[in-house]
């Protein structure tokens, strides 16, 4: 079997996991994420501990009578409140708005390293899926510096809080696991940063 370096096993987690959160769970870019998930040993090749992910694996197996993409609807689009919304400045943002000043601040940042990021229908560059997306992206591409960045300005200060959130009120297994998968992940993430991370007032 073909060893995967460190910044191979990352890109492609973070871009599952980023295309967990982003995507409908039936859409072309997660389902076969999904099935990975539910139905196989993924976490034997995880870069954590496998013990620490049985727990994981089996809440993301269980069922329950809400679909996975009715609970992806509540969670992430609505119509109704959120209860964990999935764009930083919202947790950064003393009034709790989309396109706050951490967003405002991120599209600087991308505009000083050169990155272009088209998002569709004028939504915030900085929810939680396309943070991991891009991350996977500038590490595929050898900006190991801008991807350090990324983490520790624009998404590590607010993803833990945002990710407790989430697992407290997902009420779906699927995105209950998922949440803590994604905790853990990048806990792990933030132990290997050659960087500090920002601390950052959060408002929610």
């Amino acid at each position: 079997m073909k060893e995967v370096s460190h910044r191979e096993s990352f890109a492609i987690i973070a871009r599952a996991l980023g295309a967990v959160f982003y995507f409908p769970p039936d859409s072309e870019q997660a389902a076969p994420l999904v099935t990975a998930l539910t139905t196989t040993d993924w976490y034997r090749d995880w870069p954590l501990a496998e013990e620490s992910l049985l727990r994981v694996a089996d809440t993301l197996r269980a069922t329950t009578d809400e679909t996975l993409p009715e609970a992806w609807q509540r969670l992430f689009i609505g119509p109704w409140a959120l209860p964990a919304p999935p764009w930083g400045s919202v947790w950064l943002d003393r009034e709790s708005v989309l396109f706050g000043e951490s967003t405002l601040a991120l599209r600087q940042w991308m505009r000083d390293n050169g990155i272009t990021f088209d998002m569709p229908q004028n939504e915030p560059e900085d929810h939680f899926g396309t943070l991991l997306m891009l991350a996977a992206w500038l590490s595929e591409k050898g900006h190991e510096d801008a991807c350090d960045q990324l983490l520790a300005w624009h998404l590590l200060p607010w993803s833990q809080r945002f990710l407790t959130v989430l697992r407290e009120n997902a009420r779906h297994p699927f995105y209950v696991g998922i949440a803590e998968l994604a905790q853990m992940t990048l806990v792990d993430w933030q132990s290997r940063l050659p960087i500090p991370v920002i601390e950052k007032t959060l408002y929610r």
